[in-house]
């Protein structure tokens, strides 16, 4: 085992634990190991975002090779034109950067209010055409299909389409829906098809929380795999060294810090 994959396994093994360490209590392991992740995560989200997206598509468009800029010395070759509109974005991201300044913290607001408001166009077109167009169009559906059957069945896949599974998709969104209007109050007949609304709605819910939450544990047991994985002698027994080495610090931190106990 070379002594890189090592060291990476201890440091592994130390960020996990720590992480796993805010079940005792807040203390400074998890501080350092949440400080650790927030860091590197960012870090690693602004570096993807400038080595591929505006390095390519900034750069490579206001100065591309054999461009009318190409006398600045700056040449990019990614079979990009030139774009002269590109100074645009690339004179809000400088005014974004120079907002440190105090003095020039107001530049700052144009960039961010371009970008929220771009980001806010996008993110709603996207949502109309991908959630609501797209859940209308598939709540429309056929009930009274000859060629579907009513149940599953021996001669029916179960990926198929039913009669029955149609009927329930038709009731629920129905239902659901019926819920959320309080135009009209809710007793009798409607207020008895509403409260079925709320069992679909429910159901759904916790669905989608049992998913979240299976990929979550799904997480955990990596992370488990890793520490048992590390504990081995080809890792110099990380896990339970660095296991160790946090209990007793942690021990004499409590005894040193008794009036955070109760935090």
């Amino acid at each position: 085992m070379s002594f890189s994959a090592i060291l990476g396994a201890w440091i592994a093994a130390f960020l996990t634990l720590g992480i796993f360490s805010y079940l005792y209590r807040d203390n400074p392991f998890y501080k350092i190991a949440e400080h650790v992740f927030v860091g590197i995560s960012a870090a690693y989200v602004a570096a993807i975002s400038f080595w591929t997206q505006i390095y390519p598509n900034l750069f490579g468009r206001l100065f591309p090779k054999d461009g009318p800029l190409a006398f600045t010395g700056l040449e990019f070759d990614f079979n990009h034109e030139f774009n002269i509109l590109y100074l645009f974005p690339l004179l809000l991201g400088v005014m974004m950067l120079i907002s440190v300044f105090q003095q020039f913290n107001w530049m700052a607001r144009w960039g961010i209010a371009y970008t929220v408001a771009i980001a806010a166009g996008l993110k709603a077109f996207g949502y109309l055409n991908s959630n609501v167009l797209n859940q209308v169009s598939a709540s429309a559906v056929d009930l009274f299909s000859g060629s579907l059957p009513f149940f599953y069945n021996e001669t029916t896949p179960y990926s198929g389409d039913t009669v029955f599974n149609n009927i329930v998709l038709v009731v629920g969104t129905l239902s659901a829906l019926m819920y959320f209007y309080f135009s009209k109050e809710q007793t009798g007949n409607f207020g008895r098809f509403t409260r079925l609304g709320i069992y679909f709605l429910m159901v759904s819910f916790g669905a989608s929380f049992g998913f979240a939450v299976m990929g979550r544990i799904s997480l955990l047991v990596g992370r488990f795999n890793d520490l048992i994985e590390y504990s081995s002698s080809d890792y110099n027994y990380a896990t339970f060294s660095v296991l160790l080495f946090i209990i007793v610090t942690l021990g004499i931190w409590s005894f040193q810090n008794p009036e955070q106990k109760g935090n």
